[in-house]
């Protein structure tokens, strides 16, 4: 299983819903709430391309994007090949 990396914020919906579709596929990920440490927000814009909403996720080397390019990921069955990094 490749690693994943998301970045959060305790009070974004969105960052709870993509966390709820990487558990649901039993993706274990690594979390970064950019509010309790916001030293790791630079981080992640440069990260992602200049993207400052969270959730910012990525696997492997792939920058996905936030949740709805996950669920896009999802929804076209290419979500769990990249995720076995098949």
């Amino acid at each position: 299983m490749q690693p994943v990396e998301i970045y959060t914020s305790p009070l974004c919906g969105f960052c709870h819903s993509a966390k709820r579709l990487l558990t649901q596929k039993g993706a274990a990920f690594d979390e970064v709430d950019v509010l309790s440490e916001p030293e790791r927000k630079k981080e992640m814009i440069q990260r992602a391309g200049g993207a400052r909403t969270v959730p910012q996720i990525f696997i492997g080397d792939v920058h996905v994007g936030g949740c709805d390019e996950l669920y896009a990921l999802d929804r076209a069955g290419k979500l769990d090949a990249l995720l076995s990094d098949r």
